[in-house]
C-alpha cells in the first residue's frame, strides 16, 4: 500500500524536475526569439519609411515569419508539456487518494481493535498480569510498537492530505497556466496572419518588376564569378610561392584552430540578421527561378564595423562594381571574404585578429539606411556554408 503512496510521489518528482527544466528551456528560447523580432521590426521600420518595397524588404519579412512560426511552435511545445504533467499529475492524486482510504481505514481499525482491548484491560494490567518479569517486559515493549506504529501511521495519513492538496493546487496553476498560453498562442498566430498578408502584398509589388529582378539576379551571379576567380587567383599565386609545401606550419597550425572552432566562430557583425542563405535557394519571388549563392547575406542598420572572424592575414582588398569593396583574409587553408564594405582599415599583407574591425559596411539610404554584408567562407577553392562556422547566438 505504501508503494502506491512512494509512486506518486515519485511520478510527481520526476515531472516537475522534467517539465521545469524543459519549461527554462522554451521560455529562455522564446525570450531570445522575441528579442529577434523586435530587431527585425525595426529593421522594417526603417525600411518602410522609403514606401517602396524591396527584396531585402521581402526577405526581413520572411525572417520575421520565420521567428513568429517558432515562437508560435514553442507556446504549442509548452501547452502539451503541461497537458502531459497535469495527466500525470492525476494520475498520482488518484493513486495517494486511494491510498489515504485504505490508511485511514486500517488506523480505524487499529484504533477501534486497541480501544476495545483497553476497555477491560489497562495496558499497566496487562503488563503486570505477565507471568514473570521477561514476559512483562516484551507485553511493554510490542505495546510501545503499537502506539509508535499508530503516530507513523497519523503522520503518514497527515503527509499524504498534505501532498494532495499541494498537487491539486499545482493542478490548478497548470490549468490556469494553459489557458494563458493558448490566449497568447492565438495572439501570435493573428500577428503570424497579419505578416503572411505584408509578405504577400510584396511579392505582389515586386512581381510587377520582373525584369529588374532577373537582371539584379544576374549581376548577383556575375559577383559570385569575380570572387571565386579571385579566390583562386590567390591560392594558384601561394602555392608557387611555396612550391615544397601547401602552407607553412603557422599557416597549418591557424587552419587547425580555425577548423576546431566552427560553429563557435563570432560574427562578422556585432548584431543582425541573416536574410540570405548559402546554397540553392527558391528565388522569394520569381517563380520557378532559383539562385546558388556562395555567400549569406547579413542584414543590419546604420553605422555598422565589419569584424575579422578569425586571426589571420588579409590577402587581398579589391572593389567590384555595384558591390563596394571586398576584403578577403587567410586563415591558413581557409578564407573568409567580406563583400559591400566601405571606410577599409585594413591593407594586403596585415595580420589581423579575431573581431578586429576592417571596415564599415555600407549604408543604403535608398533602402531605409540597411547595411547588407556579404560574407563567405573558403577551404582552398571549395565554397563552404559560412553558416555552419558561425555562431548560433548573435
Amino acid at each position: 500500500m505504501r508503494r502506491v503512496y512512494i509512486c506518486g510521489l515519485l511520478i510527481l518528482g520526476v515531472v516537475s524536475a522534467a517539465f521545469g527544466q524543459s519549461k527554462k528551456e522554451l521560455e529562455e528560447q522564446r525570450k531570445k526569439t522575441m528579442e529577434e523580432i523586435s530587431y527585425v521590426d525595426n529593421l522594417l521600420k526603417e525600411t518602410e519609411k522609403e514606401k517602396k518595397a524591396s527584396l531585402n524588404e521581402l526577405k526581413i519579412i520572411g525572417k520575421k515569419l520565420n521567428l513568429r512560426e517558432s515562437v508560435v511552435k514553442g507556446l504549442q511545445e509548452e501547452i502539451l508539456l503541461l497537458g502531459d504533467r497535469i495527466d500525470l499529475n492525476n494520475l498520482a492524486i488518484s493513486m495517494m487518494e486511494e491510498d489515504l482510504k485504505v490508511l485511514k481505514k486500517d488506523y480505524e481499525r487499529t484504533v477501534l481493535s486497541s480501544f476495545r482491548s483497553s476497555k477491560g484491560n489497562s495496558e499497566l494490567g496487562y503488563i503486570l498480569s505477565a507471568k514473570d518479569f521477561n514476559q512483562g517486559y516484551k507485553r511493554m515493549k510490542y505495546l510501545q510498537q503499537i502506539t509508535k506504529f499508530r503516530r507513523q501511521e497519523s503522520e503518514i495519513i497527515q503527509e499524504l492530505k498534505t501532498e494532495i492538496e499541494v498537487s491539486k493546487r499545482k493542478m490548478e496553476d497548470d490549468l490556469s497556466r494553459v489557458s494563458e498560453l493558448k490566449t497568447r498562442e492565438e495572439q501570435q498566430k493573428i500577428l503570424l496572419q497579419g505578416e503572411q498578408n505584408k509578405k504577400q502584398s510584396i511579392v505582389k509589388s515586386l512581381s510587377s518588376k520582373e525584369s529588374q529582378l532577373q537582371r539584379d539576379l544576374e549581376e548577383k551571379k556575375r559577383v559570385a564569378k569575380r570572387i571565386e576567380r579571385e579566390i583562386s587567383r590567390i591560392i594558384d599565386e601561394e602555392r608557387k610561392k611555396n612550391v615544397t609545401a601547401d602552407i607553412t606550419p603557422e599557416q597549418k597550425l591557424i587552419s587547425n584552430d580555425f577548423y576546431e572552432n566552427k560553429g563557435r566562430l563570432p560574427w562578422p557583425v556585432e548584431k543582425g540578421v541573416i536574410t540570405s542563405h548559402y546554397g540553392v535557394q527558391k528565388h522569394a519571388v520569381l517563380k520557378y527561378v532559383t539562385e546558388d549563392n556562395i555567400d549569406i547575406e547579413i542584414t543590419s542598420s546604420g553605422s555598422t564595423p565589419v569584424r575579422s572572424v578569425f586571426r589571420g592575414e588579409v590577402k587581398q582588398v579589391f572593389s567590384i562594381r555595384g558591390e563596394n569593396m571586398a576584403v578577403m583574409i587567410s586563415h591558413g587553408k581557409y578564407f573568409t571574404v567580406y563583400l559591400n564594405i566601405v571606410n577599409v582599415k585594413v591593407k594586403k599583407g596585415d595580420k589581423v585578429m579575431t573581431k578586429q574591425e576592417i571596415g564599415k559596411v555600407f549604408n543604403d539610404s535608398e533602402n531605409g539606411d540597411k547595411a547588407i554584408l556579404k560574407f563567405m567562407v573558403f577551404e582552398d577553392k571549395v565554397k563552404l556554408d559560412p553558416e555552419l562556422w558561425i555562431s548560433k547566438k548573435n
